[in-house]
Parts: structure tokens; sequence; C-alpha cells
């Protein structure tokens, strides 16, 4: 084996140039796999972090149950058709709520439930006005069934527990409306045209913009009273132990509740979507870099081969089988992608640590300060061996062609 890997480094020596272009190749791949997939992979793991965090793991709603017939009716004039609005048959409340909580809490895997009252509203400040999601909350159940309070910039939830006028709102809420400390009055309108003077007592800070922008918690008596609707609730929130099995558990209490019961999987299934989408083309994108950079090893090697037929055929006639002929030119390409695959380490190594260093304002789907990134040691792992995978693929056909040269016709056309 020392003399095969002798021969190895000697031929790989003899064209530097070409060698030293090829490891930059694989280097190249290897590190942009790298970087590429902590990106990719580290917007994705926050932002499923932060809504398995915010949003409920499984939900309990009304079902929206449509009469077609509602649509547009005829007249008594056979010519005339009225149209009208489509409500749902059912009121938007969970008749029975406390007995379906006290059920469902004697269920092992669900760690507490919560209910909730959601509205839409306008909020006033001065002349600016934001329409917004409200959220009626009680403040001892919500800390238990979810982990809003980490996301608060002053962690004052229990605040909506002394006052029933205080209330919470989305950190871009609050942007929009011009209020960047807490203490400020603000003008609550609801749909049904009641209007109340209430306090911010905190900013609700998830990074999700589209939650953070229209967001706000009142207080569920609140909320309740404003709306005319005494102890209704029209969400109920279940936080489990397990959020990989949010699925199959919501499937086991749709059985046991007439309302609609989602999990978070389902609720952000479009999102979920779009990342495999996203994956694959990443995917394709570095396949393509790493497929460039083993074309330039299939190169050298079929080059080396074309060029060193003479000493290929000593080698032969010194007694070298055709094995160990494949397998010299196997190793030039496996020692090409080893050193391309440590060089591209310390590369994608720089670049990352690099991005983490860079103070960036982003607001999108997300707001960061920042890049996003997945620091993982597997990322490298992955890298490194599909490198490798490839290096020994490119190498295989030039290696094959080496063995299968004859000598004798070799040192004859000499």
């Amino acid at each position: 084996m020392r003399a095969i890997l002798f021969i190895t480094f000697a031929l790989l020596k003899k064209r530097k140039k070409q060698t030293l272009v090829t490891v930059l190749g694989v280097a190249i791949s290897v590190s942009a796999f790298i970087v590429m997939s902590s990106i990719m992979f580290g917007f994705q793991k926050y932002f499923i972090q932060q809504v398995i965090d915010i949003e409920a793991h499984i939900s309990i709603k009304p079902k929206e149950e449509f009469a077609e017939d509602r649509l547009m009716r005829k007249l008594d004039n056979e010519s005339l058709v009225k149209a009208l609005g489509n409500r749902p048959k059912e009121k938007d409340k969970i008749l029975g709520w406390k007995d379906i909580i006290k059920t469902l809490e004697q269920n092992s895997e669900i760690i507490a439930i919560a209910p909730h009252l959601e509205s839409k509203g306008v909020l006033k400040y001065g002349a600016k006005e934001k329409p917004v999601s409200l959220i009626g909350i009680e403040p001892a159940l919500e800390s238990r069934a979810s982990v809003m309070e980490r996301f608060l910039d002053h962690k004052n939830l229990k605040a909506l527990e002394i006052n029933m006028d205080n209330i919470i709102i989305g950190k871009v809420v609050a942007r929009d409306l011009g209020i960047q400390e807490v203490g400020k009055k603000v003008v609550l309108a609801l749909p049904n045209g009641e209007t109340k003077m209430v306090k911010v007592v905190d900013f609700f800070n998830s990074g999700i913009t589209n939650i953070d922008a229209s967001r706000v918690y009142v207080p569920l008596k609140t909320l309740q009273a404003l709306l005319n609707r005494v102890d209704e609730v029209n969400v109920l929130i279940i936080k489990i132990r397990d959020v990989n099995k949010a699925e199959s558990l919501a499937k086991t209490i749709k059985r046991e509740v007439k309302y609609e019961v989602e999990s978070w999987q389902k609720a952000y299934l479009n999102f979920l979507k779009l990342f495999k989408v996203q994956n694959m083309i990443t995917y394709m994108i570095v396949f393509a870099i790493i497929t460039v950079s083993a074309f330039g090893i299939f190169n050298i090697i079929m080059m080396t081969v074309m060029e060193k037929r003479k000493e290929i055929a000593i080698l032969m006639a010194m007694g070298y089988t055709p094995k160990e002929v494949t397998l010299i030119f196997l190793c030039s390409g496996l020692v090409t992608s080893f050193w391309g695959g440590i060089l591209g380490f310390l590369m994608a190594f720089g670049i990352i640590e690099y991005l983490s260093t860079i103070e960036l304002s982003l607001e999108g789907l997300l707001r960061s300060k920042g890049f996003i990134l997945d620091k993982s040691y597997k990322y490298y792992v992955v890298g490194f061996l599909l490198s490798m995978f490839f290096s020994l693929l490119a190498s295989f056909y030039p290696a094959y062609k080496a063995s299968k040269l004859n000598p004798v016709e070799i040192f004859r056309s000499l």
C-alpha cells in the first residue's frame, strides 16, 4: 500500500498546477454545500421553532359549515335571484369549553390547555390607526399553555391580571403606531362599535413579521365584555409534550370533540412545503457545483493516464496487477478530494464565522439583526462524504482505462 501511495503522490506532483486547481474546485464545492446548508436550515429551524413556541401545538376551533342555499336564493319571480352572504351556520364559539378542557387534561400527552377569544379590531393612537387581531387570554393559563412570556420585551404578562384595561401589542404594531415605550394610552375599537381606552404594558416580539404586525393580547374578560360574549371562547390552544406527535394527537382529539382540531404542522403546511421546494432547489445548485469539481478530478486523472502510458506499462512489466494500477488512480482522486475537503472545511468555517458577525436589519418573513445560521457539524461531515463519493465516481473510469492498457502494445509504439 505504501508503494501505491508513493506513486499516487508522485503522479500528482508532476501536475502541480492542475492538482491545485482541482483541489480548489473541490474546496469551493464543499464550502458552498456547508455554507448554504447552514444558512438555509438555520432559517428554517428558527422559523419552525418560533412557530412551535408562539402558536398552539394543537388548536380547537368551531367548524365553519356553510349553507349552499345561502349563496343565492330565487325570489317569487323565477327570473330574479337574491345574492346572500354565506356565514357559518354555527356561532363562532365553543360550547362546553370548560368540560372539554377537563376531559382533555386527563391525556398524559397534554401539558396544558388555555382558552382564547379571538376577534378583529382597530387600535388608534393619535392620528394613526392600525387593524389588529385581538386575542383574549387568561394570563395564568396562557403561561402554562404557551411560552409567549419569553417573547415579551418587559415580561409583564401578569399585568393583564392586575388591570383589565392593560394590553400587550406586537412590536411592529407599536412601530407602525409610533409607540416607543410602554405606558401609552390607545383606543381599542371593536367590530360591534364598542371602544375602550386601554394602556400598553408590553411589546410582543416574536421575530415573525406577520404576527408582530397584527397581534394584540387583551384580558379575556375585558374582550368578552366588549364583544358582549360573556364566558364565551372560540379557540382552545393545547401544549403537548412531543411537538412531533401533534398531527397524530390532533386526529385522536378530533374523534372526541365535535370541533375542528388543527396541529401546527397543518396550520403551517404551506410553509413546510415551501421549505421542501427550497431545499430541493438549493441541493440541485450544490449538486451542480460538486459535479463540476468531480469533472475536474476526472479530467486530471484522464490526462495523467494518457500522458503516463509508458510509466503504466513499466509498472505492469514490474509485476503490478491491473487491480493495483486501478487502485493507484482511484487513490489520486480520493487524495485530491480529501485535501479539497479539508480546505473546504476551513473556508466554510471562516465564511460562517464572518457571516455571524455581520449586523443587518433584515425584515421579511422573519425579522433579525443578522444571518440566522445553523452551525451543526453534520453539514461538514455530509459535505466531505459527498465530495469523496463524487470523486470516487469521477476517478473510476480513468482508473479502469489505465488498468486495461496493454504494456506490450505500448512498448512497440515507442
